[in-house]
């Protein structure tokens, strides 16, 4: 094996990217597994943010995977810039695989992270275009 590659028990433990988290999170939503999505907010969000409120602001994510079918596919990567009196924000946005003859597809499912090393979730919703 030659040095600097990664073995497999390496690759294993690396800690999912940003993209990986959003994407199970997504998942465990249109799964209606909402105490498992609700386990990868930050701890900052569900200091304020309990298990049946977040549970009413997911089901419209739910809503739409029934409507359009439960594949996801990563549609974007990048950051929403902040004002003068907000912060910047990462985030990662997926179409329903349903949707990928549309450009732009007409529904967007967006997850927050505070930037770009953060793994917990900071917020989610769609967007619609």
């Amino acid at each position: 094996m030659a040095a600097g590659w990664p073995t497999d028990a390496q690759r294993t433990l690396a800690a999912p990217t940003q993209a990986q988290v959003a994407n199970r999170f997504l998942r465990e939503i249109l799964r209606a597994d909402y105490p498992a999505a609700y386990r990868r907010l930050a701890p900052e969000v569900q200091a304020t943010v309990r298990l049946p409120t977040f549970a009413a602001a997911a089901r419209p994510l739910w809503q739409q995977g029934q409507a359009r079918g439960p594949a996801i596919t990563l549609y974007q990567i990048g950051a929403r810039l902040g004002g003068e009196h907000s912060r910047n924000q990462w985030f990662c946005r997926f179409a329903f695989a349903r949707d990928s003859v549309h450009r732009p597809p007409p529904v967007l499912l967006e997850v927050t992270f505070r930037d770009t090393t953060a793994r917990a979730v900071l917020g989610f919703g769609l967007r619609r275009r």
